[in-house]
């Protein structure tokens, strides 16, 4: 089969306009007449996932992040990003990104992440800008627990769910109750009003910077940043979709899902 034949299947779930304005998703890199035979999904496209696809024999990536957000001033193959992409070109790998897309969908990104944190009754927390985007298509989702609990305890639930060596907590009252979260994947920091006006008592997001910290405590929100790399939920849950459309259009690929951690973050 063609790339293409899964590109056009996975833009029905998550279609391309959906995506932010100037997110540059979809094809990155090659043909989508290229012949695709095994399917590596993974959250980044890095030099270390690039050799792991040439290990297993994959021609073509799928990825949440957009190996490309900028675009190169050189081809210097001594810059590493430029050598990654002639590395790809030389093994024939063909790369697809989707990204805020897929962060919109629903049954996507930000469903699989409220998913695991046990989230309840959730609806969306942002509208999409996304150009073709309805009032249904929104990034993040806020919600309710099964049975509350406290904004320490929650925190320390986020780090076991998501199997990260730490986590920043933003609170001046972790013995708070908590029983209405919202969540989204990414970094979610300008989006914290949405939080505050959903009557959220946490919300959980990453890359939160130092002065936006301090204007989520003046304005009463507790807020959980995981870190980034729990988008990594994407890599089971898009390789199990794939599969399920593989096997029900007798697509002849296989798929399998990175086995690398490409969190450039470690904690001591």
């Amino acid at each position: 089969m063609l790339v293409r034949e899964l590109v056009e299947r996975f833009e029905q779930f998550a279609p391309k306009g959906w995506a932010e304005p100037g997110d540059p998703v979809g094809l990155q890199l090659g043909s989508l007449d290229a012949p695709v035979h095994k399917v590596l999904v993974t959250l980044d496209v890095r030099p270390e996932v690039v050799d792991e696809a040439i290990a297993v024999g994959a021609d073509f990536i799928f990825a949440h992040h957009p190996m490309m957000f900028h675009p190169a001033k050189n081809l210097d193959l001594a810059v590493p990003q430029n050598q990654m992409y002639a590395t790809l070109l030389q093994h024939h790998i063909t790369v697809y990104g989707a990204h805020t897309n897929l962060d919109s969908a629903p049954n996507g990104m930000n469903d699989w992440l409220a998913a695991a944190l046990g989230l309840q009754h959730t609806t969306g927390l942002v509208p999409s800008n996304g150009a073709t985007a309805t009032p249904d298509i929104m990034m993040g989702r806020v919600g309710d627990l099964k049975k509350p609990t406290t904004v320490q305890a929650f925190a320390l639930r986020c780090k076991t769910i998501f199997h990260v060596g730490g986590l920043r907590l933003i609170s001046h009252t972790p013995d708070a109750p908590v029983r209405r979260v919202a969540v989204l994947g990414g970094s979610g920091g300008p989006f914290y009003q949405a939080a505050l006006a959903q009557h959220a008592d946490v919300y959980v997001t990453g890359d939160i910077s130092y002065h936006p910290g301090h204007d989520m405590i003046a304005a009463g929100l507790n807020v959980i940043d995981p870190g980034h790399h729990i988008e990594s939920i994407c890599q089971p849950q898009l390789t199990h979709l794939f599969q399920q459309w593989a096997q029900e259009n007798n697509w002849p690929i296989t798929v399998q899902a990175t086995t690398l951690n490409t969190d450039p973050f470690t904690f001591l």
